[in-house]
């Protein structure tokens, strides 16, 4: 399953989408971490000094690679500076698993030892001196969706991805390539605007969205949150002990958890894994396709020199236990 984790600044968005991280490893399961927020902040929310989360390999900085890796033989892909971050798989390309050693992940993910198991934690980089005023953060979250695009996940293997704050994750087609999107939502009128722009967009291209009700610390707070957001509202958390003594640097083991707060991981969890009942592979590519001609019309062919509407393999399609032309030794059979 594909799982991002969205909401306004400050709306605890990265603690809850690592503490996600952290129930799914302690049931041992697969997962790939992915911080995508310009907060770089999800290492040290998993526990990782700061030292060595501000060390982590940039998806950004390592974008040549990630293209050339994922192009492998395709025909329809000159080279690698023929990709964009909308590019989507053909015959040839290589696609990437959860459950696999690749080029891509030895260069960009990070073990992360977690209570019961380990997760694979990627992140696009932060914001840097030499972006101020000639990009946007879109340029490194575009190595997210080139990734997203390329990689075929099974039932009980995880992708989570914390996404850019506010409705940001917009601006590209990757809010596209998740089976289910968490908002986490403060129970006022500022938590739950940004709650009305996802469900606007979400709806368009029948995007799974589901709404965590954070900080709340009364009954009126939920009864607020039902009325604004419905049958959307999935579960509601408060105040953590754990969590304030983790962000104090005094981290305690996963299993002293409050009840309450480990009952709605799990409910975050029954609801992933019914998301994936509902994955149309054949939609999630023709979505890809979508998106991919509107950058490529948009900017793609002009900064390429290239017709990227060409990139499309129309007698390609993806399911579940597909490789691409892939030379890595877990290319033999499904994971």
């Amino acid at each position: 399953m594909k799982i991002a984790f969205v909401g306004k600044g400050g709306s605890g968005k990265t603690t809850l989408s690592s503490l996600f991280i952290r129930h799914l490893v302690a049931r041992q399961a697969p997962v790939i971490a992915v911080d995508a927020d310009i907060n770089q902040h999800l290492g040290t929310a998993l526990g990782l000094p700061e030292e060595t989360a501000a060390g982590l390999p940039a998806l950004g900085a390592r974008l040549p690679l990630i293209k050339e890796y994922l192009r492998g033989s395709n025909p329809r892909i000159a080279s690698a500076d023929a990709m964009i971050k909308t590019t989507p798989p053909g015959r040839g390309s290589r696609l990437l698993r959860v459950r696999e050693d690749n080029a891509v992940y030895q260069a960009c993910a990070q073990p992360v030892e977690l209570d019961g198991g380990t997760a694979q934690l990627m992140v696009t980089g932060p914001f840097t001196e030499s972006d101020l005023g000639v990009a946007c953060y879109h340029s490194k979250t575009g190595a997210v969706e080139l990734l997203l695009n390329h990689l075929v996940d099974g039932r009980e293997e995880y992708v989570v991805v914390d996404m850019t704050a506010g409705a940001d994750s917009f601006a590209s087609g990757m809010f596209t390539r998740f089976d289910l999107t968490f908002l986490v939502a403060e129970p006022t009128r500022k938590g739950v605007s940004v709650y009305r722009q996802y469900r606007d967009y979400a709806r368009e291209f029948d995007v799974g969205l589901k709404v965590i009700g954070n900080k709340v610390q009364a009954p009126d707070d939920i009864e607020f949150l039902r009325a604004e957001v419905g049958d959307d509202l999935l579960v509601t958390v408060g105040h953590s002990d754990w969590v304030r003594a983790t962000e104090k640097g005094h981290p305690r083991p996963f299993a002293e958890l409050a009840p309450a707060d480990r009952e709605a991981l799990s409910v975050l969890h029954t609801a992933a894994d019914a998301s994936y009942a509902r994955r149309d592979w054949d939609r999630n590519l023709r979505q890809m396709i979508h998106f991919h001609l509107r950058n490529a019309e948009s900017w793609g062919n002009a900064r390429t020199g290239t017709d990227l509407a060409a990139q499309i393999d129309p007698d390609f399609a993806l399911h579940e236990n597909q490789y691409g032309d892939s030379p890595h030794p877990a290319a033999a059979q499904p994971a």
